[in-house]
């Protein structure tokens, strides 16, 4: 290990970086699936509900990442909490959760150029579930992952002040959106407001978690966060309601704006929203672009928080020592940064279909390492009741009882039996060729060590 990393990321960065990963791109492309799957309120009570155990879960980081601020997150929290087993575990589990959402973000950038410059495609490949990929469209993803991996490596705090910049672009576009829909949008376009009853609510919910991973960003970068112990607690718990509220109001914005017919054979259902109210092709695609700048906060936020994750299993003998290697002269964890980028350059290889896929498999690892981040919290609220701990949860048992619970029940949407249940082979094998990598990883260490 060479260096270590350094306090440099102000109060304003630090919730750009935890609000933009929560929002990210898939607001845009997404949300014409969670409206058709359960409605219009449908989608809202499940990302409402989903929110709120979120934020329970929130509450646990919170605690814990203001009394440990390395970086590491989860991982230093369960392995002080349950052992190494566990930490090995819970980290592996939300670095699937990170991988997945950057491998989402290489396929969805693609998919978003494709809207503003429709003769994308070139060069066949093959055909995946009936969605043609082409070379073209594969390149724009790999070059798009090469470039976002080079801004991480270059420095965190490089990193941060596009972060800020691209969400406040992001936040000026859904502004117009909402704005515009409130303005002129029809309540008779909301119809039905509830859909295919409690299977397409839950199908939605299961979807939440993925879209809420992002404020554990904060606790992976822990250790180069600039504010008081105490103001790291307060930004999780304010980045998750901002998040909770954005979601909501951009569900309304395009169920009030477009009928569900329309929704249902849009490619970008809040893109085609803002041409719609505006009655301009110029809007959508400013909306466009404000999705653009979604996709890289997400991108670059969660490369930000899965390299911490591995430079912390990395220095503690859970993966290769090379992967705790800092950048000489960026100070930034550049093999890591690496690995993952890499990994993420195959996901366009897989066509449009492979969004579904990442989203569904990676809420498994986010809601996996929730549950287990729960479990840490109560365990160290018993047995270290004196630890110091500057942001403090109010009915710590009751919070961490209520997240351990509701993130287990979360869990159990994705196994078979549930009617939200994780698709075989596809979503299944991403689960599983993750575990393997974890056990090969596990023994390659082992002789490493």
């Amino acid at each position: 290990m060479q260096g270590k990393l350094t306090r440099i990321l102000s109060y304003r960065e630090v919730i750009a970086l935890s609000f933009g990963a929560m929002i990210g791109w898939s607001w845009v492309v997404m949300s014409g699936t969670w409206i058709m799957n359960a409605g219009s309120l449908g989608a809202v009570s499940a990302f409402l509900v989903g929110g709120c155990v979120v934020l329970l879960v929130g509450l646990t980081y919170a605690e814990l990442a203001s009394a440990m601020p390395v970086a590491g997150g989860e991982h230093t929290y369960s392995h002080r909490a349950l052992g190494s087993t566990a930490s090995f575990v819970c980290t592996w589990s939300i670095l699937f959760g990170y991988v997945s959402v950057v491998s989402f973000e290489a396929v969805a950038l693609p998919t978003v150029v494709e809207y503003i410059l429709p003769n994308l495609n070139h060069g066949y490949l093959w055909t995946i579930l009936d969605w043609d990929v082409h070379t073209s469209w594969v390149m724009v993803g790999v070059i798009g992952a090469f470039l976002v991996s080079l801004i991480n490596i270059m420095g965190i705090k490089t990193a941060a002040k596009i972060q800020l910049l691209v969400t406040g672009m992001i936040l000026i576009g859904g502004f117009i959106l909402v704005m515009g829909a409130s303005k002129t949008g029809q309540i008779g376009n909301m119809k039905p407001f509830f859909q295919n009853q409690s299977q397409g609510f839950l199908s939605v919910l299961m979807m939440v978690p993925f879209m809420f991973v992002g404020f554990d960003v904060i606790p992976q970068a822990a250790e180069e966060l600039k504010i008081s112990f105490n103001r790291i607690g307060h930004t999780i718990i304010l980045s998750i309601l901002m998040a909770i509220t954005w979601y909501i109001l951009i569900i309304l914005a395009i169920s009030l704006s477009l009928d569900r017919q329309f929704i249902f054979s849009s490619k970008l259902p809040a893109a085609d929203a803002a041409t719609f109210l505006f009655d301009s092709r110029l809007m959508g695609n400013l909306l466009v672009i404000a999705g653009i700048g979604g996709l890289l906060t997400s991108w670059n936020a969660f490369l930000i928080g899965g390299s911490r994750a591995i430079y912390a299993m990395a220095v503690a003998g859970q993966l290769p020592s090379f992967l705790s290697h800092l950048h000489p002269k960026y100070n930034t964890p550049y093999k890591a940064i690496i690995l993952i980028g890499s990994i993420s350059m195959i996901a366009p290889f897989f066509g449009r279909p492979a969004l579904l896929w990442l989203v569904n498999a990676g809420g498994l690892g986010i809601v996996t390492a929730y549950v287990i981040v729960a479990f840490s919290f109560l365990v160290l609220r018993y047995r270290e009741p004196e630890m110091i701990r500057p942001y403090r949860v109010r009915y710590g048992r009751l919070v961490g009882f209520s997240a351990f619970f509701l993130s287990l029940a979360l869990a159990g949407l994705y196994f078979p039996g549930s009617p939200a249940a994780l698709i075989w082979p596809y979503e299944w094998m991403l689960v599983f060729i993750w575990i393997v990598i974890g056990v090969v990883f596990s023994c390659f260490t082992k002789k490493d060590i």
